[in-house]
């Protein structure tokens, strides 16, 4: 995480207004603008970036949805498994975006997102700029670091009860593409 005063304006925001709860399935939404430092020798916003401004995303899910102070008290550690992502239209300096992140997944140990990077103004406003898909999850507080189950996550957020939503084919492929160099890098 190398956004830090984006990271403290999001938890101050997030503990200095009272929003209701979310559920972890509901999309996520975060305003950004690309600043000088955001952007690479070309003059849009680094390739980089946009996986750090995925972190925090990430973050405001967790934070939406009451499960940071869970995660704390429990010491669960985030992990990442896998991301991709595809650029499709630079993002340009003092450029306004939104960052959605949508849980779309899960299986026994992971959640599978989808980010987006929406423009926000202009000819282009409305128009993904680049998409993510990620696997994440967490390792519980033990000593052991296992992968905690995420009918367990899902218990302590309070949405154990819901249903899984379907698999759509493109995140399906992904998953498959993603276990087969799973097996390649075990090697």
């Amino acid at each position: 995480m190398n956004l830090y005063f984006r990271l403290i304006a999001l938890l101050l925001s997030h503990f200095f207004k009272k929003t209701p709860k979310k559920s972890l399935t509901e999309k996520g939404a975060l305003s950004f603008t690309v600043w000088p430092f955001d952007l690479d020798v070309n003059r849009h916003m680094n390739n980089a970036r946009y996986l750090a401004l995925m972190d925090l995303g990430r973050m405001d899910l967790i934070l939406q949805s009451g499960m940071f102070k869970v995660i704390t008290e429990k010491k669960w550690l985030p992990v990442l498994g896998a991301s991709t992502i595809r650029y499709r239209i630079p993002l340009l300096p003092f450029q306004k975006f939104t960052l959605t992140t949508d849980v779309k997944y899960w299986d026994g140990g992971w959640f599978y997102m989808e980010q987006r990077f929406i423009i926000k103004g202009g000819k282009k406003d409305g128009a993904v700029a680049a998409i993510a898909l990620v696997k994440g999850s967490f390792f519980d507080g033990g000593d052991t670091k296992k992968l905690l189950p995420t009918a367990r996550f899902l218990q302590e957020a309070g949405d154990s009860a819901r249903e899984k939503p379907p698999l759509d084919e493109y995140l399906a492929s992904w998953i498959k593409a993603e276990a087969d160099l799973q097996k390649v890098t075990a090697e």
